[in-house]
């Protein structure tokens, strides 16, 4: 009897697991970014701090939409610590447009490329800095 109820169990576990979509971290999104940036991931600098994606042009800092804010200081200081252009990886969920609306009012005001990376679809664009 306990086995059966275990393995009843087990199955609604694996089949609940199977239908519900892989939450993917932050390194996955980051690769997604490294790769069509053709860029290094995790790049030393000599403070020992990395940046998540360097590119020929930019150093890229890849978040999460809530932390939008923190995503600007690090990616203006890798900036200037590697003479690259500043860019954030932003990843962004269906609830989050509010997040890329505050980034896109900083982003502007100091030249920082967005780039947007949608949780759902795994797809990456350059956002449009609003004028």
């Amino acid at each position: 009897m306990i086995r059966l109820l275990f393995t009843v169990l087990l199955l609604v576990f694996f089949v609940g697991c199977s239908h519900t979509p892989k939450n993917y971290n932050e390194k996955y999104y980051q690769t997604l970014i490294c790769e069509q940036l053709d860029g290094k991931m995790e790049y030393v600098l000599k403070d020992r701090t990395r940046v998540d994606c360097l590119s020929d042009d930019y150093a890229v800092e890849v978040d999460f939409a809530k932390k939008w804010a923190e995503s600007i200081g690090q990616a203006l200081y890798y900036a200037d610590m590697t003479d690259k252009k500043p860019a954030v990886g932003l990843i962004v969920g269906e609830k989050d447009k509010r997040f890329l609306i505050r980034l896109q009012r900083v982003a502007k005001k100091f030249d920082i490329k967005i780039y947007v990376i949608d949780k759902e679809e795994k797809r990456l664009q350059v956002a449009k800095v609003q004028e």
